[in-house]
């Protein structure tokens, strides 16, 4: 750029401040798009709230409306096919370990990562949470806020534990959908995952993408728990396959605990982590109410 100074005495000056005049300009235009990117990414955590809401309540119908009966009569008819009658409620004790089985692993998780927090800072959280809208709230995969001092990042090897406990669960997941004898229930069973999955493989990703992994990487994890969910589905349609009241009490068992697995994810993911946000509370029940209905209109169609 050429400038002409009008100042004889002083042949710089008219550039200086012409130069200064231009930064200044841009300073309103830079913190414009500041705020624009921040309103994006605001609205952007509380449409994920809101999705994560009704996919909640599209559980919740899963899990009481669904999965249980099928599986409480399933067990049932196998007992009954072997001729065993039990005074321990085994079947209730199944599905407690469907649920304890995703809570160990959660845990375990989270205690490998607190190490390198000082006790003062931790805050437990839980392994499977999604983006929230509420600024107090930490749901970046393991749930742990970064600590002073100690990188947000996690190291490699903890993201490979974080990309394989969720891949785990996503197994048992399967399993309920490969498992059901009936092609509509094993749809709603998909809408059900079609809706979670969504919203997790988005936190997944971002955790990654925070890991300062490579792209091949993270493009890695993201194609095993992208596999997860097709290969429980498998394996769960070839055991149902199977005949024999033996094979029929090992695909009830296995019911049990992917239901065990659900109940987990309604009642300690979806539920607890978005209805704490004090933000926009009565369309989060109204869309938890609308995925409950949902399904509660599809079975009772299907009657």
């Amino acid at each position: 750029m050429v400038c002409y100074s009008l100042d004889p005495e002083n042949p710089t000056k008219s550039c200086k401040s012409r130069g200064s005049s231009q930064a200044w300009w841009h300073i309103p235009a830079i913190q414009a798009l500041g705020r624009i990117r921040q309103e994006a990414q605001s609205l952007r955590r509380k449409a994920l709230s809101l999705v994560s809401c009704f996919a909640g309540g599209v559980f919740l119908a899963t899990c009481l409306l669904d999965l249980l009966p099928d599986y409480l009569s399933a067990i049932d008819e196998a007992l009954e096919a072997l001729h065993v009658t039990l005074q321990f409620p085994l079947q209730e004790f199944i599905l407690a370990m469907g649920f304890f089985l995703v809570l160990v692993m959660e845990q375990i998780t989270l205690a490998y990562k607190e190490q390198s927090v000082p006790p003062h800072q931790e805050e437990s959280r839980a392994l499977l949470g999604t983006l929230n809208g509420g600024p107090q709230h930490w749901h970046d995969g393991l749930g742990v806020p970064p600590a002073r001092g100690v990188p947000a990042a996690p190291s490699a090897l903890r993201a490979c534990v974080l990309v394989f406990s969720l891949a785990t669960h996503s197994v048992f997941e399967g399993l309920a959908v490969g498992l059901q004898r009936d092609w509509a229930r094993a749809m709603e069973l998909c809408l059900a995952l079609l809706l979670h999955k969504s919203i997790l493989a988005v936190s997944l990703s971002l955790r990654l993408l925070q890991s300062h992994l490579r792209v091949q990487v993270v493009a890695g994890c993201g194609i095993l728990f992208s596999c997860m969910t097709p290969l429980g589905i498998g394996l769960g349609a070839a055991l149902a396959e199977s005949a024999g009241p033996l094979h029929q009490l090992a695909q009830s068992v296995l019911e049990g605990m992917a239901a065990g697995t659900f109940l987990y994810i309604t009642f300690l993911e979806i539920l607890p982590q978005e209805l704490a946000s004090s933000e926009q509370r009565i369309l989060k029940v109204i869309l938890l109410l609308a995925g409950f209905a949902l399904l509660t209109g599809l079975l009772f169609v299907q009657i």
